[in-house]
């Protein structure tokens, strides 16, 4: 059977698109000729900076033929319902159709349709051009005089079947086909016929290897075996791989060297700068784990002279990008950190939220207030609160915003560094050595108003401030590593929860897969943060706080329920009474992301949270011990008990109009069952109690599983609906104790199952 190849060539397609448009058009033609109904074989796709190419197997001659049959109106059916039959089978007249008998319904009409099937290059040449005109591309263009977008100007389309041209046109453009290589070492045109000619020709003579995978391979192979023959080690970096993979048909990688006075320069700039304006991966060197002063390259072209002519330009334009940021480094350095922070005011966070001068002040003092609870140093935490997003007005960030937060660590440092001298002093008040103030270096240790916030601090001090400055930011993502040291802790929690307090209060809430603020990135920080250093807070008091911070930094008029005219103790009174509880409920679906990506279950969280439980770890840890428990039999069949009792405290309250309160008599008692079974809730209760107490969540199931018996005894031994009214509310009663005992470890009506 033939085969059928595509490709669709243009100028220079961004590298971070091809590897979309490539599945994209794959995907496209095989739906056009399924929908078609032609039958084909295997699917390979292709794509690269100037091509993107499908390949199909055993490619049907021609669809189906189908042979469909249309039900009419009954035998003797007035005129108008056969006329509107007629119509739709396309019939000329009623003696085209067929009769068919149903002993049930009678003789009826039924029109024989037989579409007989279109050969493969009628539905090729069809489907090609509609694919093309209508295909996605996150940004495309319109050239020439002609009305179709592409993402680049479209020059060719190769389209054959078995070996011949499959004939149409898109916007002028004429299949056909022939193709080119690379620009200089194989330009062609080629002429093709099937796959096998056209790989043999492009990776051959055109110099083209088609394939990603191939590319990709060939990139890696070669840097390791550079590295490894210089000593050095490649720093991985797979997005960098992956985009370069996209530029270069022909690629070669090539070791250049740069000025090792460069490195002076904190390693993120020139890993950075490598990465983002050269597409240059960085180094290091094999024995010292230190960046090394050399760079791997990967061309388009096979130098004649092994790659040096293109090594020496590479280093010389690399030099100009580094000597820019040198300049940045020294500047920013002599402005010093902490006078880049008043200049915070005058950039806007957000138009109700005020600056991102009036964040860093709120997020100082919940930093401040969260310090103990994660054991750490307020003063440090409020510090390094303070100083944590100053290095925004730096021209290092202005340059390079990717790196907020980890230049902010070095220009502390720095500043730090400044302020201490060679000669220690005693012990502070943490029993740390400090070094005597001595006059710091102009913009160097101290704010704009005198003595600076890194005067007096120890080097270990002034270390952890300079980490929670780069560490606040994160997590970014969920493969990104989440802050452990306490001041970190403290202020990445603090930052976090400003922005979600803050945008709730103003109404702007995520909705659907809205999300302009990233705000569910920020509580999921917040849950990674708080579980994975077992962080032991109520998520409502925290909440609580933020809000506090943010009721003293915000104008009058962006507060809720207040008008602009409001008096302060209104305002005061207005966010005190403000606690949304979707801003809760919006953590529990963050919370249940987290556990569900660990395989925990959903409704075990939500009968968890249902107690109204907001310690994320404790929460955590009953989820545990309840997971445990219901796979136990124990569990299973105590659960069965809850739902039976439940289900018939459901109907009965329904129906009497009133809650069961759980507090059964004694004397009502009229079977050993019912009067077993209080005595076990009664003893265990206190059990379950003492063991919550001491978090314990393993010993209150084993003391819940005690039921399991007395309350199997009192279903297979007492009718609940007895026939005297005082004893039937009774065994409700006790009915509503059980349930509320176990009610006491989790909301077991939430539970599945």
């Amino acid at each position: 059977m033939p085969e059928l190849l595509l490709e669709l060539f243009s100028e220079e397609i961004p590298a971070r698109m091809q590897a979309r448009a490539e599945a994209d058009l794959g995907a496209a033609l095989e739906a056009k000729l399924a929908e078609a109904g032609l039958e084909h074989g295997a699917v390979s796709t292709w794509s690269g900076p100037r091509r993107l190419g499908v390949r199909i197997e055993d490619v049907a001659a021609k669809s189906e033929d189908v042979r469909e049959e249309r039900k009419g109106p009954k035998v003797g059916a007035p005129e108008k319902a056969v006329a509107g039959f007629l119509r739709g089978a396309g019939l000329e007249n009623i003696e085209q159709a067929e009769v068919k008998s149903d002993p049930k319904k009678g003789e009826f009409y039924v029109a024989v349709i037989e579409t007989p099937g279109r050969k493969a290059e009628e539905i090729i040449a069809e489907a090609v051009p509609a694919i093309v005109r209508g295909f996605h591309w996150p940004k495309s263009m319109r050239t020439g005089t002609g009305e179709l977008r592409w993402v680049r100007p479209l020059q060719r389309i190769l389209c054959v079947l078995g070996g011949k041209v499959v004939a149409f046109d898109v916007d002028g453009i004429a299949s056909g086909n022939e193709t080119e290589g690379h620009r200089v070492h194989g330009r062609g045109p080629y002429t093709v016929t099937g796959w096998d000619d056209y790989q043999s020709q492009l990776e051959g003579e055109g110099h083209v290897l088609l394939t990603r995978d191939a590319r990709r391979s060939l990139i890696e192979t070669q840097a390791l075996a550079l590295c490894q023959k210089s000593g050095l080690t490649l720093i991985e970096d797979k997005g960098l791989l992956e985009e370069v993979t996209g530029l270069a048909e022909w690629p070669m990688v090539i070791l250049g060297e740069m000025d090792p006075a460069f490195l002076a320069l904190p390693p993120e700039v020139i890993q950075l700068s490598m990465r983002t304006h050269q597409k240059y991966f960085a180094v290091e060197g094999a024995k010292t784990g230190q960046l090394a002063p050399n760079f791997i390259v990967v061309a388009n072209i096979e130098p004649s002279d092994g790659g040096v002519a293109i090594a020496a330009g590479n280093a010389k334009v690399l030099s100009a990008r580094l000597d820019d940021a040198r300049f940045f480094w020294e500047n920013d350095k002599e402005t010093g950190l902490e006078a880049m922070a008043p200049k915070l005011t005058t950039i806007a966070f957000k138009e109700e939220l005020g600056s991102i001068g009036d964040k860093v002040e709120r997020v100082a003092a919940l930093a401040r207030e969260l310090a103990p609870k994660v054991g750490a140093d307020p003063d440090l935490a409020e510090k390094a609160a303070r100083l944590c997003k100053a290095d925004l007005v730096s021209e290092m960030v202005y340059e390079f915003p990717e790196l907020q937060g980890v230049m902010g660590r070095y220009y502390a440092l720095e500043a730090g560094s400044a302020a201490l001298t060679p000669n220690p002093s005693p012990a502070n008040g943490r029993g740390e050595q400090t070094e005597p103030d001595a006059p710091p270096s102009p913009g160097r240790g101290r704010g704009a108003g005198g003595e600076g916030l890194l005067s007096g601090l120890s080097k270990t001090d002034i270390t952890q401030i300079a980490d929670a400055i780069a560490e606040h930011y994160k997590p970014q993502g969920p493969s990104d590593a989440v802050p452990t040291a306490p001041v970190s802790v403290a202020v990445a929690l603090a930052d976090k929860l400003d922005t979600l307090v803050g945008f709730w209060a103003i109404g702007e809430k995520p909705t659907g897969s809205k999300d302009p603020f990233a705000l569910r990135r920020a509580a999921l920080g917040v849950v990674r943060i708080v579980l994975e250093n077992e962080v032991r807070v109520g998520l409502r008091n925290i909440i609580l706080s933020a809000r506090v911070a943010l009721k003293s930094k915000v104008a009058v008029q962006t507060l809720p329920n207040t008008q602009p005219d409001t008096v302060r103790q209104s305002v005061d009174q207005a966010y005190d009474a403000w606690i949304d509880p979707s801003i809760v409920d919006f953590f529990a679906d963050r919370l249940k992301q987290v556990l569900r990506d660990e395989g925990k279950r959903h409704d075990l969280i939500d009968a968890v949270f249902s107690l109204g439980e907001d310690d994320l770890v404790l929460i955590v840890k009953r989820v545990e011990a309840l997971s445990t428990f219901l796979a136990s039999e124990d569990g299973a069949n105590l659960l069965a008990a809850y739902k039976r009792a439940a289900n018939i405290l459901k109907a009965e309250e329904k129906k009497d109009g009133k809650v069961y309160d759980g507090v059964p008599t004694p004397s009502k008692m009229t079977e050993s069952a019912e009067r077993d079974l209080l005595s076990a809730i009664e003893v265990e209760t206190v059990e379950v109690d003492a063991a919550l107490a001491r978090e314990d969540f393993e010993a209150a199931m084993g003391h819940l599983a005690k039921l399991r018996q007395p309350a199997d005894e009192f279903f297979n031994q007492v009718m609940v609906n007895a026939e005297k009214s005082d004893v039937r509310a009774n065994r409700l009663n006790l009915l509503a104790a059980l349930r509320a005992a176990m009610h006491k470890v989790a909301d077991f009506s939430k539970v599945e199952g």
